[in-house]
């Protein structure tokens, strides 16, 4: 699959870029000032190739947690850029690169445009997610890394349960129109596990349906808007932390 656009407001474009076997990095593109800001940027040659044939330069680097799917092209951008990029990511990350570090709360302005950090600790301790606000738009834009899925969530590597469990329910809390840009096409499989622990969830079945459709054209399940996820994701529906415990163990097991 080609990098795609997923979504625009005003000036403010969102492209898809497909990566590795099931990778999306995430570039927002300002069509006035031709600049670029790529999200957990794991392969170099791929936004590259983008920036070169979008004619636009790099200007800002998000990072979302430290695995090496999404900074591994953090180095070899920072080395090809014209000028100095800064890159932002939590005040506990451990990528040497980071010129400026978030928490809970903090905001990064652009004309235009505003994204708001969340902490989102569970499937690393450094985890944080972006929420973007286009001036003129009543949607957002929720870059949330391998915390949530659509379908599911990431798996528990280096928090708790209780951990990625609060950080869901404070990505639940966002407006039910945000648009959702996780990292990974693992949708299907996803739903597949959701469909084996609720077979009679209309919702879920739903979803899958529309899918299998999307897949079937090769095309992208990303973005989802959260209220598609609330209503569909058994994750986002667990009731607390023992009740999300117990499904992300039966997922972690699950070979269908």
């Amino acid at each position: 699959m080609e990098s795609f656009k997923a979504s625009q407001f005003g000036e403010w474009s969102v492209f898809g870029l497909p990566a590795f076997a099931d990778n999306y990095l995430w570039v927002l593109v300002h069509g006035a000032s031709r600049s670029a800001i790529a999200v957990d940027p794991g392969c170099a040659d791929t936004v590259q190739v983008f920036l070169n044939q979008h004619g636009v330069h790099l200007s800002g680097i998000l990072v979302t947690h430290h695995h090496p799917d999404h900074v591994g092209g953090v180095q070899s951008l920072l080395e090809s850029a014209t000028a100095t990029v800064p890159v932002w990511a939590s005040h506990a990350s451990r990528v040497p690169q980071v010129t400026h570090r978030l928490a809970e709360g903090d905001r990064l302005e652009w004309p235009d445009l505003r994204l708001k950090v969340l902490e989102v600790p569970g499937h690393t301790l450094d985890h944080v997610a972006y929420v973007a606000e286009v001036t003129g738009s009543n949607r957002h834009w929720l870059f949330c890394g391998d915390t949530l899925f659509s379908g599911g969530c990431g798996r528990v590597f280096e928090g708790t349960a209780e951990q990625m469990h609060e950080s869901l329910q404070k990505l639940a809390a966002l407006p039910a129109e945000t648009l959702v840009f996780c990292a990974h096409e693992y949708t299907e499989s996803n739903l597949k596990f959701a469909l084996a622990m609720a077979p009679e969830d209309a919702d879920i079945r739903t979803r899958m349906n529309e899918v299998q459709e999307i897949r079937g054209r090769k095309a992208s399940t990303i973005p989802v808007e959260l209220g598609t996820e609330m209503r569909s994701n058994l994750f986002l529906k667990s009731k607390n932390s023992i009740e999300f415990k117990n499904l992300r163990t039966s997922k972690d097991h699950f070979k269908g």
